[in-house]
């Protein structure tokens, strides 16, 4: 399968009041052959509003996604990461991340995770995967009607060591040795397109990348299988190509106050291996054409 796609730039779809029907109807008549529901960076958190950040607002926030997803049925819902928001002690961030698992968990489809720095801030992975239906590796795969998606971990320092308890600095993030060697496992047995998930950025955002990102596009551009990368963590819209593959950076639900900034999105992988990224509110909305 070849690699190499190309993206145009679609603007936003700011009318998710509207029926979601009436606004898809209208981008095109193309049918997917499997549609997935994308969020990321919730960051919910029963405390004050700092800056931009509306913590509390992120429950109503998700319930709007929750709805819209379970009135448009796609396939899976996958959040990019981020979850919650750190808390100063094990029992107030488990108590943050149970009432946001009641709310996600009102979801009609299967429900992934992708583990971000403030998920296992003070929580350890374990703990967060034992409160919710996130792999306990950290690390996990699934696949649908032939697309195989791959939701990785870079909470890791450099030295190889897990993120939790406060144990790391947020900018020292690492895939380490044992899980580029899963990836690489798992591309090699896809025997259809796969669809690459993170929270750190894996292209050449030098404050919010990996720190082995060159490392890992590498071993995603040697399969020759990989239609798009989707990430979080920055928390703005963003979109570079290398060599052949798309790393679009999701908005952040967490930042602005009111529906009017939320923003998630419907993936619809076409026929031809074509991606249409459907973003609602403040997310934009792209093509990846092969």
């Amino acid at each position: 399968m070849n690699s190499r796609r190309a993206f145009i730039h679609q603007g936003s779809l700011c009318l998710a009041g509207l029926g979601a029907g009436k606004i898809l109807a209208a981008e095109t008549e193309a049918q997917p052959i499997l549609r997935v529901g994308l969020m990321t960076d919730l960051h919910y958190a029963d405390k004050e509003a700092t800056k931009t950040r509306f913590y509390r607002e992120a429950l109503s926030k998700l319930d709007e996604a929750v709805e819209f997803m379970n009135r448009e049925k796609p396939a899976a819902v996958i959040e990019l990461g981020d979850f919650i928001d750190q808390a100063p002690t094990v029992e107030q961030e488990l108590e943050w991340l149970k009432t946001m698992e009641q709310h996600y968990a009102k979801l009609a489809m299967p429900r992934h995770y992708v583990l971000g720095n403030h998920c296992v801030g003070t929580l350890t992975k374990a703990e967060f995967a034992a409160h919710t239906g996130a792999a306990l590796s950290g690390y996990s795969s699934f696949e649908k009607n032939g697309i195989r998606f791959i939701l990785l971990d870079a909470c890791f320092r450099e030295d190889g060591i897990a993120y939790g308890r406060s144990n790391f600095h947020w900018k020292d993030c690492h895939i380490p040795a044992q899980e580029l060697s899963w990836l690489k496992d798992e591309l090699a047995r896809a025997t259809g397109p796969v669809i690459v998930m993170a929270h750190q950025r894996l292209d050449m955002d030098v404050a919010h990348a990996v720190k082995n990102a060159a490392e890992v596009r590498a071993i995603l551009e040697q399969s020759k299988k990989v239609l798009a990368v989707f990430q979080g963590h920055s928390h703005k819209n963003d979109l570079q190509q290398i060599n052949g593959i798309p790393y679009c950076t999701l908005v952040a639900m967490i930042e602005g106050s009111g529906q009017e900034n939320n923003g998630y999105t419907l993936l619809d992988v076409l026929p031809d291996s074509s991606l249409r990224l459907n973003g609602f509110r403040k997310q934009t909305s792209h093509i990846f054409t092969s």
